[in-house]
């Protein structure tokens, strides 16, 4: 995959590791200690935006992130501008003891303009260090603004995540978020955005896979407060051994926000007696000229079509894996990128220790 890397190493952006000087030439990347020390426009947009967050929080997580934070990275792109290649944030846990990991990311995209941005999470610690990450991840679309946002975490199986995405949409932007969670002892993240004018489009697609004593735990809201706005909301959750999910998604219809278009769905499948998932779809709908709909649905694979694969000469382990495929390619093929695609494909089968020879 082509991208623009920017490398943050155990919470704190690393200038040496990535392309900065070559994607600074098309659009403003800062890291924000050097931002808010010099002077110019960029200290005074990066100060704002700082503060706007810090005192509008009420997630204790994103206080945490705000007061630990060593050096994160302010991006923006100028209006109009389409960017020819995703900006890719790799972000790495490297560590011999017990940490706190705190990453922080503001992204502006201006008007009319166009950006992937992959944000992606790992270790390079042993299995058996425990470690705590604790990030936010800010986004503000300017008018007309497009906006795709993927974001896979793979950390280790004893590291606690904690997740907190904001973002704020202005007059017929279009944001979509993909997210994939494969790793984490518990993980917890929270999604929001919040649509400040009519027109805008939002889209949350999410994909978790749990195994072993995993807790995975998503927290969305999509906030209609103005007229003439959709949103499209798809998570699906996939839970074996003894690895508990929990969805719990809202979509808060306001008074004068007529026309709204407002789907949400959630579902999952348990592999095992032990596997379970708390899903919990809410609308708060106040306006009567709408299209809102909600829904959950919770079971195990169906043992009817895995007999009727059996008896096409399918084995039973493949036939699994061909409804699994087929359970997770609902999520996953609104990915637009055929090698991330292809990444998640080997990624998910090596979670449930199957093979998909063919590609979500």
């Amino acid at each position: 995959l082509d991208t623009y890397v920017l490398v943050f190493v155990n919470g704190t952006y690393n200038k040496e590791l990535s392309s900065k000087e070559e994607l600074s030439k098309k659009i403003i990347v800062q890291d924000i200690s050097s931002g808010l020390q010099e002077d110019g426009p960029t200290k005074a947009t990066t100060s704002e935006y700082l503060n706007k967050w810090a005192n509008e929080a009420t997630n204790s997580f994103r206080v945490l992130n705000t007061a630990f934070a060593q050096n994160g990275i302010y991006i923006a792109v100028p209006g109009g501008l389409e960017l020819d290649r995703p900006v890719h944030i790799l972000n790495i846990a490297y560590t011999e003891e017990a940490a706190v990991i705190s990453p922080q990311k503001i992204v502006v995209a201006g008007e009319n303009s166009k950006m992937t941005v992959i944000e992606t999470y790992h270790n390079l610690t042993n299995s058996e260090q425990t470690y705590f990450t604790n990030t936010v991840t800010q986004l503000v679309l300017k008018r007309n603004a497009t906006v795709d946002h993927y974001r896979i975490q793979d950390e280790n199986e004893t590291a606690y995540f904690i997740n907190n995405t904001e973002i704020e949409q202005l007059r017929d932007s279009t944001y979509s978020s993909y997210a994939v969670d494969l790793g984490g002892k518990l993980v917890r993240n929270n999604l929001n955005s919040i649509l400040k004018d009519s027109g805008t489009t939002t889209n949350f697609y999410g994909l978790y896979v749990g195994v072993n004593k995993q807790h995975i735990d998503n927290q969305t809201f999509i906030d209609h407060a103005h007229p003439h706005c959709d949103s499209n909301e798809l998570y699906k959750g996939i839970l074996m051994d003894k690895a508990k999910g929990v969805f719990n998604g809202k979509v808060m219809v306001h008074p004068h926000a007529q026309k709204t278009n407002a789907f949400q769905q959630n579902n999952n499948v348990l592999l095992t007696d032990k596997a379970s998932i708390d899903t919990k779809p809410q609308l708060e709908v106040y306006a009567d000229d709408v299209k809102c709909s909600h829904g959950c649905t919770i079971g195990q694979l169906d043992d009817d079509a895995l007999f009727y694969m059996m008896t096409r000469g399918i084995p039973e382990k493949e036939g699994k894996a061909l409804l699994l495929y087929a359970f997770a390619n609902n999520a996953l093929r609104n990915v637009k990128l055929p090698a991330l695609r292809k990444r998640l494909n080997k990624q998910i089968a090596d979670k449930l220790n199957v093979s998909f020879d063919f590609e979500l």
